[in-house]
């Protein structure tokens, strides 16, 4: 059967906000200090961190470089439990808003009938008050976070997840991700993935995206009909093809 677009899978993270420099970080910055450690991260130092996917995996391997050795692990849970109460906070207070063309978007889409789904590995007790905050007016099926997976992204458990609970074949669906971490998980996953960089990602390399994009809105703003026409150049094309850092459509 001929691939259709029937959803469209996003990311959180980077994807429907610009949540980690001014989001994610402070609230790191502000555990460390409720714990007692001398630890900042700046903005570029954050920015190699990413890297690594899960938060209290980042502590963790940032503590045991800053020779902590076998407590880093106990540690780095901690700080994290502490860290994700602050994030939300922050989430519920309003702080945090839509990257610019995202709610343009997403009403589109839902307009065109196309369902809606996220694929995190972030914690659920703070994805689900942000989604509720950022597309509260449109109807998101499926929520999977790193609650409900046993690998994080690269693996494309989180999004093999999100295709089960939506009950359809990679082939009927396209991811929207920000990171080459993000996309390798969704590749992995068979799905077409439009890439919407931020300032942390835009200059990684992208092979295998549909498209790579540095936002939602502008001249040519991400719309349900160029999603579909995305989705099907992909297929089109076969899911082999690859384009790299700075491709568009």
């Amino acid at each position: 059967m001929e691939p259709q677009l029937r959803a469209v899978v996003f990311d959180v993270d980077g994807t429907l906000a610009d949540t980690e420099r001014d989001g994610h970080r402070p609230a790191f910055n502000a555990a460390f200090a409720e714990h007692g450690l001398d630890v900042e991260w700046g903005v570029a130092e954050y920015g190699r961190l990413l890297a690594i996917t899960g938060g209290r995996r980042r502590i963790a391997a940032d503590l045991r470089d800053r020779g902590l050795g076998a407590e880093a692990d106990e540690l780095a849970t901690r700080v994290h439990r502490t860290k994700t109460a602050l994030f939300t906070e922050l989430v519920t207070s309003g702080a945090i808003v839509a990257r610019p063309g995202l709610p343009e978007l997403v009403a589109d889409l839902v307009a065109e009938g196309v369902r809606l789904a996220v694929a995190t590995t972030g914690r659920r007790s703070w994805v689900e008050p942000l989604l509720d905050r950022l597309l509260g007016a449109y109807p998101v099926e499926v929520v999977v976070t790193g609650d409900d997976v046993a690998e994080l992204k690269p693996d494309p458990e989180v999004y093999l997840r999100a295709l089960a609970a939506l009950g359809l074949p990679a082939s009927d669906a396209l991811a929207v991700e920000d990171s080459a971490v993000g996309l390798r998980a969704a590749t992995a996953a068979g799905l077409a993935t439009v890439v919407v960089t931020n300032g942390y990602t835009a200059d990684q390399d992208f092979p295998g995206a549909a498209a790579v994009l540095p936002g939602y809105h502008g001249p040519e703003p991400l719309h349900a009909q160029r999603c579909r026409a995305l989705h099907r150049r992909w297929w089109t094309a076969g899911p082999q093809t690859t384009r790299s850092r700075g491709g568009t459509a």
